[in-house]
């Protein structure tokens, strides 16, 4: 190693040298060395298993940070490199100077898969079929952080400290070229896992930043099989590169129609076993092995056998199967030793931590100037161009690939290759915390204070995102959305989100290739997973309504996070799409005996996510069947209390009076006597007495107000509304009311939530209800033992209503809006039909 009290340490540092004892105890003519699992295994065995525990505990305090697996992996390494603890105990156990060679020839296995699995997060269609403005951006954001990567190595190796006769050694044309190539390069897999971190996959700039990413790594990727080659054997590297070439050629012509038939076919008759999984993985590290045999890098080869599988089911089983072993176990063996190679400390003592910081911010800005001059065409804000450049800052595994090998062939010098391995990490780990401080779309939640349903303007266009977990949920849900959609009113624009748990590492590869109707890959009908086949489905679905509703638009989005943190994806494209309603299902179903049964305990508690913190108004709709009775006559009761929520759904249940076939009921019930006191007590605290009261007149006034508003201008000019009043004086009499109501046999109760009603009986009742989302007159209409058999839309108003719900305490309390943790990402992939 460097030496670095030699007065001529400069001219040393090329070359390390070192020496170790072989005790060869089983020598024969083919096997001479140590016995394996006297030294290496047991070596190796303490390396992943402390690679493996440092990775997991840093990955896991930088995950509030947004900060992807990579990030962790560098770090990992460098908390053992020599640097850090020398010749210690510990760094002469884990890092051994005789394990190198069998850690780092393993590691690559792990790497192998890892661009294996780059090459199935690719989608070719996409890359050839880019709109103009991502292509273009991709361009730029490749081209001109190559020439301004010249300019400034071409300037570092002026600044550098030391011997001129020593930089005059890679002042080379390789040198140059790694330079450029790093600084030009953008991983696509990190920055699809940061936008789904972020929770920005739905907006404009998440999906230009995406498909930019995704075309800017392939132009990455191509450009370190054709010339790095070049830069490591020089001339002669003509012959490898047009033999590659060839072999590419001849994967996709010959090879791949064979290889889509034979998984396809045994994908759709289930006829895969580990036996079979493995051999089709065995395949890239064959693949890898003619690409290393024809003089590029192995990993080619890997790449090119990832893009050549047809993505579905089947890419969905490869991966869950065996993406722990390479991603999880290999590969921070790789990524590890660049961290153990850094020399940081060694390189800011000897050129200063200036100039270090000064090289370092100018590798940042080329990708930022680039994406900014090229989204000015476009007409994007600044902002956005900004953003955009940041996150093509993003790196991944190929600049580490570059950089290991220029550190292998000594093209790069120590300073470089530790320059640019800060400049990887820094880029890598800022991004998400800028864009998390400039482009957070939360910061916007509080505006728009007053549009709900309630206030929406006659002429107004009604915007509803309709979130569901399956076909059939989408079935019931398109009656209701029907009933809004009237020849009277403006057009009806539907947003319909179907929500899907993502788990594992497979952000990147969901957001690629969910399989889209107008999109279908070539190479034979493929597989789909079941993601795949219900957004198939839910489009089919929503695609029928579109066309028969010629006054409506449908676009049909799958939006896939883990279920802890939907909603702040429901919430995010609520804001971004401006929607007025939220409709979410109800996390039972009804079975064909009219009961319902719980499908998804995870539902419910998206529902209360959503309640806490929405930026709109919200609709739960619990479904008994409607779809088999709209077409003929839908008869729609509004129980009217009082309360925000209560004025909210008495605006719903006034829109879909405006249709045709809607016939609407609305039956206010009047508190007299022990049903009128008011509840103090849970409010008291926070608001004082004389508060409560006041609010609670205020709400009475508003409410009167408001029914008799729909009185006048609803009741008394439509045939088809009917207006009555029922006197309540005691809790007993809620549940008879109700009963006297459902014995005439409506199909839909439209209900409001509950929120700043103020009234003690119903306070009470709340503890008692099993859902207490619907609030305590639809919790005792859903369930099974009030008997009904109609259908439940339960509104909570924006802004005045709603709940908050801690764990299993179920006490109605006012709603605040605190932002939620952002843990785990969403990816979103988008379908439109416009009739």
């Amino acid at each position: 190693m460097i030496d670095p009290g030699t007065g001529d340490q400069y001219l040393k540092r090329r070359v390390t040298t070192g020496c170790y004892d072989v005790d060869v105890s089983n020598a024969n003519d083919i096997w001479k060395s140590e016995t394996v699992l006297f030294f290496y295994l047991p070596t190796l065995a303490a390396q992943v298993a402390f690679m493996l525990l440092s990775t997991r505990i840093l990955y896991y305090i930088l995950k509030p940070l947004n900060q992807p697996r990579l990030v962790s992996e560098i770090l990992m390494g460098i908390l053992i490199s020599p640097e850090l603890f020398g010749s210690s105990a510990l760094s002469e156990v884990l890092t051994p100077l005789k394990s190198i060679l069998t850690t780092e020839t393993i590691s690559y296995v792990g790497l192998i898969y890892t661009v294996f699995l780059a090459g199935l997060d690719m989608n070719f269609d996409t890359i050839l079929r880019g709109r103009k403005k991502a292509t273009s951006i991709a361009i730029a954001g490749v081209l001109i952080p190559m020439l301004c990567g010249g300019i400034i190595y071409a300037l570092a190796l002026k600044m550098y400290k030391g011997p001129p006769e020593y930089w005059a050694n890679y002042d080379t044309p390789k040198a140059y070229m790694f330079w450029t190539l790093i600084l030009s390069v953008t991983g696509f897999p990190m920055v699809s896992h940061i936008l789904a971190d972020l929770k920005l996959l739905y907006t404009g700039l998440g999906r230009v930043t995406l498909t930019t990413a995704m075309i800017s790594d392939f132009y990455n990727w191509v450009m370190f099989a054709m010339l790095v080659p070049f830069a490591i054997n020089g001339g002669s590297a003509i012959y490898g590169v047009l033999s590659t070439i060839v072999y590419v050629l001849f994967c996709f012509a010959v090879i791949r129609p064979y290889l889509v038939e034979i998984i396809v076919r045994k994908t759709n008759q289930n006829e895969w076993d580990n036996s079979g999984l493995f051999i089709v993985v065995m395949g890239a590290y064959a693949s890898a092995a003619v690409t290393d045999l024809l003089g590029t890098h192995p990993v080619v080869g890997a790449l090119v056998y990832g893009i050549m599988i047809p993505r579905g089911k089947f890419t969905h089983l490869l991966i869950e199967k065996s993406e722990d072993f390479g991603v999880v176990y290999l590969a921070p063996l790789f990524f590890g030793s660049c961290g153990i190679r850094l020399r940081a400390i060694y390189v800011i003592k000897t050129q200063g931590l200036g100039l270090v910081l000064f090289i370092l911010l100018l590798s940042i800005l080329p990708k930022i100037l680039s994406t900014v001059i090229a989204t000015q065409f476009y007409g994007m804000p600044v902002l956005d161009g900004v953003s955009i450049g940041l996150l093509m800052n993003t790196k991944g595994i190929l600049p580490i690939l570059m950089l290991n090998s220029a550190w292998d062939k000594q093209i790069l010098s120590v300073e470089s290759f530790s320059i640019l391995t800060i400049a990887v990490l820094v880029m890598t780990m800022m991004v998400p915390l800028i864009i998390n401080a400039i482009y957070k779309p939360r910061k916007l939640y509080k505006q728009n204070k007053l549009k709900t349903l309630q206030n929406l303007k006659a002429e107004a266009e009604l915007r509803i995102l309709a979130c569901v977990h399956n076909p059939r949920q989408a079935t019931g849900m398109i009656n209701i959305l029907e009933a809004c959609h009237t020849t009277k009113l403006p057009p009806l624009r539907v947003f319909a989100l179907q929500l899907v748990e993502l788990t594992g590492h497979t952000a990147s590869l969901f957001v690629s290739h969910v399989n889209q109707l107008n999109q279908q890959q070539s190479g034979g009908e493929q597989a789909l997973t079941k993601a795949q086949q219900d957004l198939e489905s839910i489009t089919n679905i929503f695609q029928t309504y579109a066309a028969i509703n010629e006054n409506s638009k449908v676009d049909t989005i799958a939006a896939a996070s883990s279920y802890s943190t939907i909603h702040e994806d429901i919430y995010n494209l609520s804001q971004e799409k401006q929607a007025n309603l939220i409709l979410l299902p109800y996390h039972k179903q009804s079975n064909i005996e009219g009961i319902l049964e719980t499908s998804n305990t995870a539902f419910q508690e998206i529902n209360r996510n959503v309640m806490r913190d929405a930026p709109c108004t919200v609709g739960i709709f619990v479904d008994r069947g409607l779809a088999s009775l709209f077409k003929v006559n839908l008869r729609v009761v509004m129980v009217y209390i009082g309360g925000p929520d209560d004025r909210e759904a008495l605006a719903v249940a006034w829109r879909l009076s405006k249709h045709q076939g809607v016939q609407l009921s609305v039956v206010r019930i009047l508190m007299f006597g022990e049903a009128a006191e008011i509840d103090v007590m849970s409010h008291v605290e926070n608001h004082g007495l004389l508060s409560v009261v006041v609010d609670s007149e205020k709400q009475k006034e508003l409410d009167d107000e408001y029914v008799s508003a729909f009185r006048l201008k609803a009741v008394s000019n439509e045939d088809s509304i009917k207006y009555s009043e029922k006197e309540v004086r005691s809790r007993d009499d809620i549940p008879e009311v109700l009963h006297e109501v459902d014995e005439i046999g409506y199909d839909l109760y439209i209900l409001g939530q509950g929120g700043g009603r103020n009234c003690l009986i119903l306070t009470e009742l709340m503890k008692w209800t099993d859902c207490p989302e619907l609030g305590v007159i639809g919790d005792i209409v859903a369930s099974n033992n009030f008997g009904s058999s109609s259908s439940l839309l339960i509104i909570q108003q924006y802004g005045c209503g709603g709940m908050v719900f801690e764990n299993s305490n179920t006490t109605q309390k006012p709603n605040e809006v605190v932002p939620s943790n952002i843990e785990e990402g969403p990816v979103f992939v988008k379908v439109e039909w416009h009739q």
